[in-house]
């Protein structure tokens, strides 16, 4: 089918970057990116799930981590006696 349309200037320098990259004609360009947004019409594309890379810290050797909590009281009542308000 032949048709005229008037295409924005963003768009088309979006699709002859695509020409370019993959080596197609304009009809060829075209019809492969309408068929992609045609192909999400109604339903939004699938988000990929961001899974956060971990690493070990670890502590010192000598630092026992069950006690860290009593060592974050001791700061906090030494800090209280000096008269930081924190």
């Amino acid at each position: 089918m032949r048709t005229t349309i008037t295409i924005d200037d963003d768009v088309i320098a979006q699709i002859e970057d695509l020409r370019r990259r993959e080596g197609l004609s304009l009809k060829a360009a075209l019809n492969k990116l309408l068929r992609a947004g045609l192909q999400y019409q109604g339903q939004p594309p699938k988000p990929r799930r961001y899974r956060t890379p971990t690493r070990r810290l670890g502590l010192r050797a000598g630092v026992d981590a069950t006690r860290l909590n009593e060592l974050a009281d001791e700061l906090e009542a030494d800090g209280f006696a000096a008269g930081d308000s924190r």
